[in-house]
């Protein structure tokens, strides 16, 4: 299904991930590969732009760190990016240039591409967040099923059995998560889509759309 392909979500010029995701047909696939891609990418940086602080960690010079932020490697911190106060990057995520990653932020195993913003009490795992895409205060990535099954990812009749135990949100191109969202496992959300506050996310939401609650999916208008 083209529309939950990685062509059809992103923009591969806003990420340093663009060979990784060049190499794989759906998002959901490049999870598992995100730690070793970094490791790889990390040593073929400038070092006039980045600097390698500890094992596998390597952050841009211009990045603004919080000293109470915890970054363990594999990890890559863009340029011009902030890292704020207590946010917990646990490993295996590579953060794109200009963005943010809030106050008790957690993130594990992600891409966030160029420009996204995580700012407030936002977890985000097993996951992939396109450019500019901005998740609002407490909004989450749930990425285990209660049960413990193997993520089956839904788009109206379609069903990918991924057997996979551990798959968050796909998100597109600048989508605008509300505050207090739940984005359950396997979830896509199509780029330019709002998602409204208080929202339980479950399968695929298309492009260009507003989502209000499930089943009540409205086109957005264009101006």
């Amino acid at each position: 299904m083209k529309e939950l392909s990685v062509k059809e979500l992103y923009d591969l010029s806003h990420t340093k991930a663009e060979e990784l995701l060049e190499s794989v047909e759906y998002p959901w696939e490049a999870l598992p590969k995100i730690g070793d891609f970094i490791r790889r990418l990390g040593e073929s940086l400038d070092p006039e732009v980045y600097e390698q602080r500890g094992d596998a960690v390597w952050i841009a010079k211009s990045a603004k760190v919080a000293p109470t932020a915890s970054i363990n490697g594999p990890a890559i911190i863009g340029e011009n990016t902030e890292v704020r106060h207590g946010a917990f990057i646990r490993g295996n995520a590579l953060v794109g240039d200009g963005a943010v990653v809030g106050n008790s932020t957690e993130l594990k195993n992600v891409i966030l591409f160029d420009k996204v913003q995580v700012p407030h009490y936002n977890y985000v795992g097993d996951s992939i967040l396109g450019y500019k895409s901005h998740m609002g205060a407490g909004s989450i990535t749930s990425n285990v099923k209660s049960d413990k099954k193997p993520v089956v990812i839904k788009a109206g009749e379609t069903r990918i059995t991924t057997g996979m135990k551990k798959i968050g949100a796909m998100l597109g191109d600048e989508v605008e998560v509300g505050c207090g969202s739940v984005l359950n496992p396997g979830s896509i959300i199509g780029p330019h889509t709002n998602i409204y506050p208080l929202s339980m996310v479950r399968g695929y939401i298309p492009a260009h759309s507003i989502y209000k609650r499930q089943g009540e999916i409205v086109a957005m208008r264009v101006e």
